[in-house]
């Protein structure tokens, strides 16, 4: 019992966790008020703010703020930071921008097809296409996880 208090109290677990909630529950609202919201987005990746970003800038900015800036902490917290975000700026999104182009051609040779053999998609599925992030939805995760960060450790002990 006393491992789950330890986590609950946790500034810097419960930084990082508070960044990824609220980064999550800002995307599904603004969906849902753009009209868009599918229940395949709560697992999903990608869009506006990027719940990456806001969970390791929570966990960075927790770690800052109950360790402070030479830690090994916040050292390594801020390195994985980075990571992640480069990863979802460069990587995912460039992956995500292939799964459309790749959806795209497929629906392309199937309505060009004559026969409905050759009507058959290639893929099995459509690709996900949401996967990365652009640079807004990294800033706007960013500074999620950066509030998400600040709020938890004036709370909590």
């Amino acid at each position: 019992m006393k491992f789950l208090i330890d986590m609950a109290t946790n500034p810097v677990l419960v930084s990082a966790a508070a960044g990824w909630f609220c980064a999550q529950f800002l995307k599904i609202l603004g969906e849902i008020l753009k009209g868009d919201f599918s229940l395949k987005r709560l697992k999903g990746g990608g869009g506006m703010p990027s719940a990456h970003s806001a969970t390791v800038v929570g966990l960075t900015t927790g770690a800052a703020i109950t360790y402070g800036g030479g830690s090994f902490a916040f050292a390594i917290s801020l390195f994985f930071a980075i990571i992640v975000m480069y990863d979802a700026m460069g990587v995912r999104y460039e992956t995500g921008r292939e799964a459309r182009a790749l959806n795209l051609l497929d629906r392309e040779r199937r309505e060009r097809e004559t026969t409905a053999a050759d009507r058959e998609p290639l893929l099995e599925k459509p690709l996900e296409e949401k996967m990365g992030h652009t640079l807004p939805e990294i800033i706007a995760g960013v500074l999620v996880g950066l509030i998400a960060g600040i709020i938890v450790c004036q709370l909590l002990p």
